[in-house]
């Protein structure tokens, strides 16, 4: 099913238009339509199906074409990693619509509790939220929800899992009681359950399972030191120059795209780095470059883990490992387009193996460790370490949840130079400004 079949608002769909969306998941078909005519709903979606935009589309459709003055909604997210994440996608979906948002999370990477408070005084149609961080400044008596429609319990199972239950239930007290519900859950244990019946009001159900990387797409894994992964990524692009025409590297953050892609540059390869700090015509002439082979290389941010439809991407290089399971997918899902095959390769340090532990659990799989060239440091300490050879690292054991497993083939030889063999293995937008820290909308979520 298209998104423009939903009945959307124009607005709505410009945005999602400028972020390369166009067909909905399982997930998104099912739940939009019932969001859309204000149900309550018990989901289980786990990470990776599309879940955050079936919850975000319906409610940005209704704030654009019934607009409030106070907040609409809260969606409480486990931790800070995630309520940055919804909220970064929340960026992009809502950029040409009034939407305003803000993100209240704490913690070391958080907003300070000062710059949270001045915007939630100034107010925000969406609080993207921690239970705990939000509960502190509810306690304070300045968040005013007397005017909220909806209230959304994103990885409700982690909250629960977490300790959260009763931070969850005292801010739940302090709601509206008309409002609609929504309770998204990896799993559906007993307690989920018996939690969704005291919150939900005749909701409906929708389960999906998750969606795994294609067969055809052979991953990899080199575990290595956070210093020498410009001199890795140098040598498997200079071993594989004649054998591949397009490679796709992601990047976590639009600094260390625009710092790789010099490098790359100084290194005699040809290189081009996109990223939201360019505009729309210049991300076009540059996927130009990349499909008609003019540019080889193509360092990007998550900017293009979605959306993008280019045949012939060979290989697919996670410079960093992705901050949720999610984007993993997504990234590698670039190559191997139209029965093709293709190669995914992910460079870990020890700063992203519990990262990529999660990943591993939950496409079901052990991903392929590939031996590092002379010279090349593994992780310093940890699981990994060594010189001159990958690391280890077991089975995920984190939290992402999905079942499926992975074959194995000996087949994509140009690739056999790598000893890869494991086949599948704050306040924002126009007119209403953000603060905490008052930045604007803009159409790419994540640091895209």
């Amino acid at each position: 099913m298209r998104f423009d079949e939903f009945g959307f608002d124009p607005e709505v769909l410009d945005g999602l238009d400028a972020m390369g969306f166009e067909t909905a998941t399982p997930i998104q078909e099912q739940a939009i339509p019932a969001l859309m005519q204000g149900r309550d709903m018990l989901a289980v979606a786990q990470t990776g199906t599309g879940k955050t935009a079936a919850f975000l589309l319906p409610i940005i459709n209704r704030l654009t074409v019934d607009p409030i003055d106070g907040v609409d909604t809260i969606i409480l997210e486990p931790t800070r990693e995630l309520a940055i994440q919804v909220d970064r996608q929340l960026e992009g979906f809502s950029y040409f619509t009034p939407v305003s948002s803000i993100a209240v999370y704490g913690g070391r990477d958080g907003h300070s509790m000062t710059m949270e408070m001045r915007a939630l005084k100034k107010g925000a149609d969406i609080i993207v939220a921690t239970p705990g961080r939000l509960l502190a400044h509810l306690q304070m008596g300045y968040v005013k929800l007397d005017s909220l429609r909806h209230l959304v319990l994103d990885e409700a199972d982690r909250m629960l899992d977490m300790g959260f239950i009763a931070d969850i239930m005292t801010i739940v007290n302090k709601l509206p009681r008309e409002r609609q519900n929504l309770l998204f859950s990896a799993t559906m244990p007993k307690e989920i359950r018996t939690f969704s019946k005291s919150i939900l009001k005749n909701p409906v159900e929708v389960s999906i399972a998750i969606s795994k990387p294609p067969d055809s797409i052979l991953q990899g894994v080199y575990m290595v030191s956070e210093r020498d992964k410009n001199r890795l990524i140098e040598h498997v692009l200079r071993n594989q120059k004649e054998k591949v025409q397009r490679v796709l590297v992601f990047a976590g953050t639009k600094r260390v795209v625009r710092e790789l892609t010099a490098h790359l540059r100084n290194k005699g390869f040809e290189a081009s780095a996109i990223s939201s700090d360019l505009d729309q015509k210049e991300r076009e002439e540059t996927l130009m470059k990349f499909k008609g082979k003019s540019v080889p290389i193509l360092v990007a941010t998550d900017v293009l883990s979605r959306g993008i439809d280019i045949k012939g991407i060979e290989v697919v290089i996670n410079y960093d490992v992705p901050n949720d399971p999610e984007d993993y997918v997504h990234r590698i899902g670039r190559t191997a387009r139209a029965d093709a095959t293709g190669v995914a390769l992910t460079l870990v340090s020890r700063d992203g193996m519990r990262k990529f532990s999660r990943i591993e659990h939950m496409i079901g799989m052990e991903v392929k460790r590939i031996p590092l060239p002379e010279g090349i440091e593994g992780p310093s300490s940890g699981r990994g370490g060594g010189r001159g050879r990958s690391g280890g690292g077991g089975r995920g054991r984190g939290r992402g949840r999905s079942q499926g497993g992975g074959g194995r083939n000996n087949r994509n030889n140009r690739w056999r130079g790598n000893n890869s063999s494991n086949r599948n293995s704050g306040n924002r937008n126009r007119g209403r400004g953000r603060d905490s820290g008052g930045r604007q909308n803009r159409p790419a979520p994540k640091d895209g």
